[in-house]
């Protein structure tokens, strides 16, 4: 006969392990949203400074057209 053991798992153990796996499953959505916002962020970031780009080149062309018109 051979001396066959099994494992004796408890309640509280199981809820335990239960507990881990979802923690570890929130982390993992957690890390995924936030990769998502640091992408949403650097996209908006590339938007404003092409919008500051665009505001200084119309104050420079301003600039420089009314120099020419100053000038003989």
């Amino acid at each position: 006969m051979a001396d066959v053991r099994e494992t004796f798992e408890c309640g509280p153990s199981l809820r335990i392990d239960a507990q881990e796996r979802m923690s570890a499953l929130q982390f993992a959505q957690l890390n995924t949203q936030l990769g998502k916002i640091e992408v949403m962020m650097e996209r908006l970031e590339r938007r404003l400074w092409l919008t500051v780009y665009g505001v200084v080149g119309v104050i420079l062309a301003q600039a420089f057209q009314s120099i020419l018109t100053v000038s003989p």
